[in-house]
């Protein structure tokens, strides 16, 4: 099985890593082809290995499945560069943290190719070629649209597996989803408005409230989309938020921290988006974004 890997960031750098490190022919496709050995710290165990690393991807050749690592905001440029790479059954997987990957991937490529697809890690770039997996078992979930169980999507499971990688094909990919963008989106937004770790704000009543306020919007937001999460996804959220390591930060609160462009609009402008789309008030999850709204538009003009 060939995979291509777009991004060699936390998730791309950790899971591709994974990949290439059990035997399995992996290729990064990255903006600027800076490091050819990649080395991961993990709290699993550190490894390196000789990276095969591209910054063209006509120079790939075909791929079996793709893995979309990077950011969701470049999520519709990187579509459109790796259409060289697809043949008739290549799966392409988007591990962004938002909901509306599948949608931006076939507004660009076959939707034939498009998965559904997320990833669980706390992992993030010390320099190229260097990725520190810092807490959290990671783990990978996906599936094809329809929730069909394809051979294309058990032949890249059983990858994963081979790799050591917790990985699951969902019954219904779309709940998983939007599970896990009911997670990371307050995650997101508390933590880059307050600037601290999870272990500082979930303890005080103000932000935990904040936080449990917010996890209701996405709730009801899901439940009038279709989506029937758990009874009790709002508890066992807040009891994941609890679980993690005190230093735990997300990927979208160290973008803003180090004035990056972030998925801002792709968390916070989701729900506020949908939520008008739906008929569904999220005033909490508004005021937050537009509170960072400023900052964001501050990265992207430098």
């Amino acid at each position: 099985m060939r995979i291509a890997v777009i991004g060699a960031g936390g998730v791309g750098g950790y899971f591709g890593g994974r990949l290439a490190a059990s035997g399995i022919d992996v290729v990064f496709i990255v903006r600027k082809k800076n490091f050819t050995e990649l080395r991961v710290d993990s709290i699993l165990g550190d490894f390196r290995i000789d990276a095969h690393v591209t910054d063209d991807p006509s120079e790939a050749g075909k791929v079996d499945a793709v893995l979309m690592c990077v950011k969701a905001w470049q999520l519709a440029d990187a579509a459109e560069a790796i259409k060289p790479m697809l043949n008739d059954d290549t799966c392409v997987v988007p591990l962004q943290n938002g909901i509306d990957a599948p949608d931006v991937l076939a507004s660009v490529i076959d939707r034939r190719h498009v998965l559904g697809g997320l990833a669980g890690i706390v992992s993030f770039v010390v320099e190229p070629g260097h990725i520190k997996h810092a807490a959290s078992e990671p783990f990978v979930m996906f599936g094809e649209l329809d929730n069909a169980r394809t051979q294309r999507v058990e032949n890249l499971r059983a990858a994963f597996e081979r790799a050591g990688v917790k990985a699951e094909v969902p019954i219904d990919i779309h709940r998983a989803m939007w599970t896990k963008f009911l997670f990371i989106a307050p995650l997101s937004a508390i933590g880059a408005i307050t600037r601290l770790p999870i272990g500082a704000w979930r303890s005080e009543p103000e932000t935990r409230d904040l936080a449990e306020t917010m996890l209701r919007e996405i709730d009801a937001l899901a439940r009038a989309r279709g989506i029937d999460l758990d009874a009790n996804a709002i508890a066992m959220t807040m009891g994941r938020y609890d679980g993690l390591a005190p230093e735990s930060t997300s990927s979208f609160q160290r973008d803003v921290m180090e004035g990056k462009p972030s998925e801002l609009d792709a968390q916070l402008g989701a729900v506020v988006r949908l939520g008008r789309e739906s008929g569904v008030a999220t005033p909490v999850t508004k005021v937050l974004y537009d509170c960072l709204a400023p900052l964001e538009r501050k990265a992207r003009s430098s």
